[in-house]
């Protein structure tokens, strides 16, 4: 499965960012007259909301909860131990075995206590 990744969106707004800051230094200064403010603020405006969707939809959705445990009591049933084997306990183990001087090799050893 292969991992998404947001990078995108993250670039999308970087280069509306960017756009946006270009295009308001190209405006020039405003008399009283000029309508320049509608569009600065309109610009502003569209910037900001891109930046909201896109937060919206890069967003991953929160976890399911998860159901809370149950416990149920019940009557304890008789136990039943079986006897311990009489006689030794063993177990393999793996040990090494000197072959010469310099070359070895493992062997399963059993092992009785």
């Amino acid at each position: 499965m292969r991992a998404s990744t947001s990078f995108g969106l993250v670039h999308h707004g970087l280069r509306a960012a960017v756009i946006g800051a270009l295009s308001l230094a190209a405006v020039g200064h405003a008399d009283a007259r000029d309508n320049t403010g509608a569009v600065i603020g309109g610009a502003a405006a569209g910037l900001l909301g891109g930046v909201a969707l896109g937060a919206m939809l890069n967003n991953n959705p929160p976890p399911r909860p998860m159901p809370r445990p149950v416990y149920v009591e019940e009557e304890a049933g008789p136990v039943y131990v079986a006897p311990r084997p009489r006689g030794p306990i063993c177990h393999y183990e793996r040990r090494k075995v000197w072959l010469d001087e310099g070359e070895f090799t493992y062997k399963r050893v059993e092992v009785c206590e």
